[in-house]
């Protein structure tokens, strides 16, 4: 990775890009189902746009990062801890972890809180090749009556969701697009 591209493709004016991304961060988190645009960063390949605009967003040197296969190069590294200072960790140590959602699996590899302190679970960005408001049916906090959302895997999130207060929270990214999952969403198959 040459110089350049290790230093270039941070926000332009951080301030402002940071504000408005992460308002479109927490907006998509409190809103299951809604799904905004989210850009600002210019990462390297194999990241998307809202996926490394969530990175800059979230992470700073007390934030630790797992970059799951594929997501795990030179380049993503080097660009992650010149924007950010985040330490790489194994998933285990992880408060934000990147990837495809096969790549991130399984989730029993990621802290989901304890009883006194639920905060202190992984949020995972999963990064996917579609993101659609269609497909499962969400209903829960921030929902009016139910929303829908393009998942990978709806087993996997009733299983986090059950585990509620403790779990997994998940970002969904795509191109400039980003979407997300709290623990606290049911998730159900249309019937």
């Amino acid at each position: 990775m040459n110089a350049q591209t290790q230093f270039s493709g941070g926000f332009q004016n951080a301030p402002v890009e940071a504000a408005v991304a992460f308002r479109a961060a927490m907006t998509v988190m409190a809103r299951p189902g809604v799904i905004r645009p989210l850009i600002g960063a210019q990462p390297p390949a194999p990241l998307s746009i809202a996926a490394g605009t969530l990175l800059l967003t979230l992470c700073d040197p007390d934030t630790n990062v797992h970059l799951a296969e594929g997501a795990d190069t030179e380049a993503v590294r080097q660009w992650l801890t010149f924007h950010t200072g985040a330490p790489i960790t194994a998933a285990a140590e992880a408060d934000f972890a990147i990837g495809s959602w096969q790549a991130l699996g399984p989730l029993d590899d990621y802290r989901i809180g304890t009883a006194e302190y639920p905060d202190r679970s992984a949020t995972l960005i999963v990064e996917c090749d579609a993101l659609h408001p269609s497909g499962v049916e969400l209903s829960g906090p921030g929902i009016r009556d139910t929303a829908f959302l393009s998942l990978p895997d709806v087993p996997a999130f009733q299983a986090n969701a059950a585990l509620y207060p403790l779990g997994c929270d998940f970002f969904f990214t795509c191109g400039d697009k980003v979407a997300a999952l709290p623990r606290s969403t049911q998730v159900r198959t249309g019937g």
